[in-house]
């Protein structure tokens, strides 16, 4: 091979990037504005599952679990807030778990959604089941605690998911609803910020 084929290949190669990262930048571009239209109705979305009866969910502000960033909302009807949603991370056996918590006014759990999590499948995703997360309904922050034992003053940890059920109850739902709690009879989060 000479120095003049060596060359060739180089400006092929060169060539076949360039054009390559143009098209990827060019699809980026013109996706980016419909991947946050659908980003802002997925949030929305959910924030209306979690707490059908309420007309809107102002943004209270922003705080952080596990270095991550979360969001915290009222739910209002008829300008009155009827509860809180937040969102929270757990640290489980394969991945953060991104929970969000939806608490009537005495600070006691109404809904779970998981919102994503990477734990391992057949095993540590059965907590994104209704079984499980039903088991949070009701509990207020000094009873969200995973068991391995049968109980109904606590949560029942999944059978052979122990780490995962741990993750949601203790460290993701306990710390968002100690959270709300703490910041709501502090005086609450100052000016509402309306989406």
């Amino acid at each position: 091979m000479t120095g003049k084929d060596i060359l060739k290949i180089t400006l092929n190669l060169v060539v076949v990037y360039v054009v390559g990262g143009l098209i990827l930048a060019i699809v980026h571009a013109n996706t980016s504005p419909i991947r946050f239209a659908n980003k802002v109705a997925a949030e929305k979305a959910a924030l209306n599952s979690m707490m059908p009866e309420a007309e809107d969910t102002p943004l209270l502000g922003v705080w952080k679990i596990h270095d991550k960033e979360a969001k915290y909302y009222a739910a209002t009807k008829d300008g009155k807030t009827i509860g809180y949603i937040v969102q929270s991370f757990g640290k489980g056996y394969s991945s953060y778990i991104n929970t969000l918590i939806a608490v009537g006014r005495d600070f006691k759990v109404i809904k779970v959604k998981i919102l994503d999590q990477k734990e391992t499948p057949g095993l540590g995703d059965v907590i994104e089941e209704v079984d499980f997360t039903n088991r949070l309904i009701g509990k207020d922050a000094e009873h969200l605690k995973a068991l391995k034992t049968d109980t109904t003053e606590y949560v029942q940890a999944v059978t052979g998911a122990t780490i995962s059920s741990r993750a949601v109850t203790d460290d993701a739902v306990r710390n968002g609803v100690d959270f709300i709690r703490n910041k709501m009879k502090e005086g609450g989060p100052g000016n509402v910020r309306r989406k």
